[in-house]
């Protein structure tokens, strides 16, 4: 394998993220075989006019029992992804999966047993740091020691409703994961990351339905307090962007360090700026702005290696899983406010 592209194909195609994978997966070499896909979802139409060349095939053991194909992309609605990365790890596939990985501790725990069984890669997409050259540059500032040590991460990440292109399952928290157990694994997977966390416990998680009366099981507000030792994380997540913004959410991220911070915009920078990736330095000595454009986005070459090497530079297994538990945890500790369903109104009277 290690003189040949890695050759990998799609399974479910019902988040817009696959784009981004599979784009991201020929830009590291790699070859897109073929997509299966249970039905017609929304984003197939945008994928055929990405990738117009790649086939499409009539069953997922087509693509399962090919021993050829080495890497399985999967964007099925969230409670189909754990079982579909079963599947494929059991046929020798590696896998990676738009986020969640996973809705429950029970998936969450048979996933870990199958990795162990089989060796395989399971790999969460956590695209907010992995496909944001910013995030790269991130890195490369605290590898150099410019801000200390890092004492406390603060991220915001609004999105974009887009109500009318949503699917059923997406009102739904239970076949989603929650705006916790979903985009929650984003900012879970940058506390950790960019403080060396190896774990951490869930200090405080709220989530509320504020705009989505008629909708009473989803999600459109969550907050989390993460604590790592000495370390203290905070994370605001919501579905409220606004109509005039340039882009579906002004993601921000503040990392506070003992001799200074680190600001990213990820997105736009509100009325100032153009472009994404704008990162900010202020420490001792250093007062500037920094355009990680060209950073670069290394997550896709190192799976590629990693699937060659069987190493873990993309991102270390242990620490996938550790975000998904903690998110899992979170979902389920929140606290609830707003419009709620009858089963919440039952347990918040309780």
């Amino acid at each position: 394998m290690k003189d040949n592209p890695i050759r990998f194909a799609a399974i479910g195609l019902d988040h817009r993220h696959i784009y981004g994978m599979s784009q991201g997966m020929i830009d590291a070499g790699g070859e897109f075989v073929a997509f299966w896909s249970e039905g017609d979802p929304q984003p197939l139409e945008g994928f055929k006019k990405r990738f117009p060349d790649v086939a499409r095939v009539a069953g997922l053991a087509q693509l399962l029992e090919d021993p050829t194909i080495d890497l399985v992309l999967i964007a099925a609605p969230p409670a189909a992804r754990a079982d579909l990365a079963l599947q494929a790890m059991r046929h020798g596939k590696d896998v990676m999966l738009d986020k969640p990985g996973c809705l429950s501790a029970a998936e969450l725990h048979e996933i870990e047993a199958c990795i162990a069984q089989t060796g395989r890669i399971w790999s969460v997409n956590f695209s907010e740091r992995f496909e944001v050259a910013s995030a790269t540059l991130v890195d490369q500032l605290l590898a150099e020691n410019r801000i200390g040590k890092v004492v406390q991460t603060l991220s915001m990440a609004p999105h974009r409703l887009n109500a009318q292109m949503r699917p059923d399952w997406f009102w739904d928290r239970t076949a989603y994961g929650g705006i916790l157990g979903d985009i929650g694994t984003h900012q879970i997977d940058q506390f950790l990351h960019f403080t060396g966390a190896q774990n951490a416990e869930i200090a405080y998680a709220t989530v509320g339905n504020f705009n989505a009366p008629h909708h009473p099981r989803f999600e459109d507000f969550g907050e989390i307090n993460l604590v790592a030792g000495d370390v203290q994380g905070y994370a605001r997540l919501d579905w409220f962007t606004p109509d005039a913004a340039p882009n579906w959410g002004d993601g921000r991220l503040t990392i506070l360090g003992t001799e200074g911070y680190i600001e990213v915009r990820k997105y736009f920078d509100v009325c100032a700026q153009p472009g994404t990736d704008h990162v900010f330095l202020v420490n001792g000595t250093e007062c500037q702005r920094f355009d990680a454009a060209n950073a670069g986005t290394p997550y896709f070459a190192r799976l590629a290696g990693d699937i060659r090497n069987r190493t873990e530079t993309a991102c270390p297994q242990h620490h996938t899983i550790a975000v998904m538990r903690l998110a899992i945890k979170a979902q389920a500790k929140a606290v609830r406010r707003g419009h709620l369903s009858n089963t919440d109104q039952a347990k918040a009277r309780h």
